[in-house]
């Protein structure tokens, strides 16, 4: 009995070290999302489709948004979307609030609580 109340203080010392030693772990950056791959095994295609006219990329069941002279776009499933062109913005989040500006004024609405808008002076 006399053994292991001595070695009660190194016991303390070796859990302290140890919750030390695995303390950076904590806060690591998430490893990074798999690559995406069909069924078969191949590469997905049509991840993203880039030229003269404008860009578009959708990952599969990730963000998607899109741009070109006209105006762009953007959405991530569950949360946050917008667009925007030389007639004005839109966005909002999924479920949440939402808004609208353009030369006309301004307006957005929240759930549960109403809508606003207001004209261009």
């Amino acid at each position: 009995m006399a053994k292991i109340a001595r070695l009660t203080p190194i016991l303390f010392a070796g859990a302290a070290a140890a919750a030390l030693a695995v303390a950076p772990a904590a806060y690591a950056d998430p490893p990074p999302p798999p690559p995406c791959v069909n069924a078969d095994g191949s590469p997905c295609s049509g991840i993203a489709n880039i030229n003269a006219g404008g860009a578009d990329i959708n990952v599969p069941y990730g963000p998607s948004g899109t741009a070109d002279r006209g105006g762009a776009g953007g959405s991530i499933p569950y949360g946050p979307f917008g667009s925007a062109d030389g007639g004005g913005a839109s966005g909002g989040f999924w479920n949440g609030p939402t808004g609208s500006a353009s030369r006309g004024g301004a307006s957005g609405c929240i759930p549960n609580v109403g809508c606003l808008s207001i004209p261009a002076p």
